[in-house]
């Protein structure tokens, strides 16, 4: 297999974090739209993730974050966002790398993005080991830890294995 010098897989992955950049700015400056709302799952031990104790004891691995009504002072950087939520009546501030993400999601419109665990530090992997690592646009919520806003219902994750086949006769009248 010929040897990737131009890195496609790190392009695409940047470029789909920017997506999500773009989208925590806009909403930073302007708040959120109509019924757009988003579900981002992160590390929680990643580089840079800054959490209360309290909050890395009950999502030692993994934490998924619901922006929608509640949250203040979203702060966008080139590297990171930060954003004030509440957890059980108490206020925290997190700070979450763009590298830290898992996924993004916005069931509002069906949109989402996948990243693999670790994406921030493929770069100095080698090319076989980081040819999966481009993000994947992905039709359902991520599959990830229980989401942590209270006042957002949960929907299960759909996995899917495949294709699978329907047979439409089951739903005609007869």
């Amino acid at each position: 297999m010929a040897t990737d010098h131009i890195r496609y897989d790190v392009l695409a992955r940047e470029a789909l974090r920017g997506v999500l950049r773009t989208v925590l700015t806009d909403v930073a400056q302007h708040g959120l739209p109509g019924e757009h709302h988003f579900f981002i799952t992160f590390l929680s031990k990643a580089d840079g993730v800054k959490l209360s104790p309290r909050l890395l004891a009950q999502y030692p691995e993994e934490m998924t974050v619901i922006l929608q009504h509640q949250f203040w002072d979203l702060v966008v950087t080139e590297d990171r966002f930060e954003v004030g939520l509440s957890f059980g009546g108490i206020p925290e501030r997190l700070v979450v790398p763009f590298s830290a993400i898992k996924s993004f999601f916005d069931p509002s419109v069906q949109f989402g993005l996948q990243f693999e665990a670790g994406d921030g530090t493929a770069e100095s992997a080698s090319p076989t080991e980081t040819e999966s690592a481009a993000p994947a646009p992905v039709p359902a919520l991520p599959a990830a830890a229980e989401p942590v806003a209270a006042e957002t219902p949960t929907e299960e994750p759909v996995k899917s294995e495949g294709a699978e086949v329907v047979r439409l006769d089951r739903f005609r009248k007869k």
